[in-house]
């Protein structure tokens, strides 16, 4: 672990704490954004969806930079213009359309960071230890799903959430300046490459088993944890905005916890492969119980939630799993590519959700109407393991 000590990894890694804080805090501030700018679940699922639109959207061009100029550049740019921008706009909003607007230019800031750190480990690191590097940084970043939790609902009743996300411009700004100075891009590959071209990767068929669950296992626990989960306990529950930030913060630590044992548990299981089966199917029955029993009580409401977060060291271990295949001259886009496949599938995720709630809560009590948003997540996680269950091994596996 003493490569993540270096001052450019761990600047990376404070970006990428910002990147989940940003991609999670619309649960929390949910009821208050409700009412001061008229803002329900359903404008703040075309938000959260936005960022993650814009987010997936980048990634082919930051595939391109990675390759073209390095992480050092591409990162600091585009997270100090679009990260500190967009939290500008939002702590400026008077209307819905002002945070589709913030969510999605911090989707544009957020998208280099985490490619930032993979792509250098991609370059330095042997594939065997990949999957330990990748679940580090996406477990420690993953506290910004805990400081987007009850963190933030404290901050925001001191400052007001309109000088907190000031604040939180400011923050970016200084990260955006520490992995400008602080960052070392790595050695490009010696000799001549053939081209580097993103059509080039369809044809890399050890990844087309892998792609379908990969652009869904995120899907659940970022939107759930992202926007649903603070909707769904309110108005099944009654819960308060405290109420919503414990159990959100709960489900922080979960996805910090199991992404920084991502290394240990890949050795018990032998490979990625066979602990992304055994998350996915644990997640299976977390959403079933979610699906059938939404209104039961809060505290096993909040209980299945936070065990949806222990499933989510599945990203990282997936593309572990795709980046064994990917030739070397590839890997600046290859891994880009392979995170906008998951995190398109997010975005696609979360704006579906949008008309699954608006077509249930006026059909149904808010316990079933949820019980669909469940479902809706459960569905498509189902069928991206079928496809699964064919992949490849990659080669460092043991038997």
């Amino acid at each position: 672990m003493r490569w993540i000590m270096s001052p450019g990894l761990l600047s990376l890694v404070l970006g990428y704490t910002l990147s989940q804080f940003y991609r999670a805090f619309l649960a929390v501030l949910a009821p208050t954004l409700h009412a001061e700018l008229g803002a329900g679940p359903a404008d703040l699922a075309l938000s959260s969806g936005l960022w993650y639109i814009a987010f997936a959207a980048m990634q082919v061009p930051v595939g391109w930079a990675l390759d073209r100029f390095g992480p050092r550049e591409t990162v600091a740019v585009l997270l100090g213009l679009g990260g500190a921008g967009g939290a500008l706009v939002f702590s400026l909003a008077t209307a819905p359309w002002h945070v589709h607007l913030a969510m999605a230019l911090l989707g544009v800031g957020c998208a280099p960071v985490m490619m930032g750190s993979f792509f250098i480990f991609a370059r330095t690191l042997p594939p065997a230890s990949l999957s330990a590097a990748n679940g580090a940084v996406v477990g420690l970043g993953s506290l910004g799903n805990m400081l987007g939790a009850a963190p933030l609902v404290w901050v925001s009743n001191q400052l007001g959430w309109r000088e907190t996300l000031l604040a939180l411009m400011l923050v970016t700004l200084a990260v955006a300046l520490t992995v400008f100075t602080c960052v070392r891009n790595p050695d490009r590959p010696a000799g001549k490459l053939p081209p580097a071209r993103l059509r080039d990767l369809l044809k890399v068929r050890e990844l087309w088993f892998i792609l379908p669950l990969l652009g869904v296992t995120y899907a659940a626990s970022a939107c759930i944890r992202g926007l649903w989960a603070g909707p769904y306990l309110a108005e099944v529950f009654g819960a308060s905005d405290y109420a919503i930030g414990w159990v959100t913060l709960g489900m922080g630590v979960a996805m910090v916890t199991a992404n920084l044992s991502v290394g240990w548990i890949v050795r018990l299981f032998g490979s990625d492969k066979r602990t992304s089966i055994a998350n996915t199917v644990l997640l299976c029955m977390v959403l079933t119980t979610l699906m059938l029993a939404p209104g039961t009580s809060l505290g096993l409401s909040a209980t299945l939630l936070v065990m949806v977060c222990i499933s989510d060291s599945s990203y990282s271990l997936i593309m572990s799993h795709g980046r064994a295949f990917l030739p070397h001259h590839l890997v600046g886009r290859g891994i880009t590519f392979l995170n906008m496949i998951s995190i398109a599938g997010v975005g696609v995720m979360q704006f579906l959700s949008r008309p699954v709630y608006l077509a249930t809560s006026t059909r149904h009590e808010p316990p079933a109407a949820y019980g669909y948003i469940f479902m809706f997540f459960l569905i498509p996680l189902a069928i991206g393991l079928v496809f699964y269950l064919f992949s490849p091994e990659d080669r460092h596996a043991r038997n």
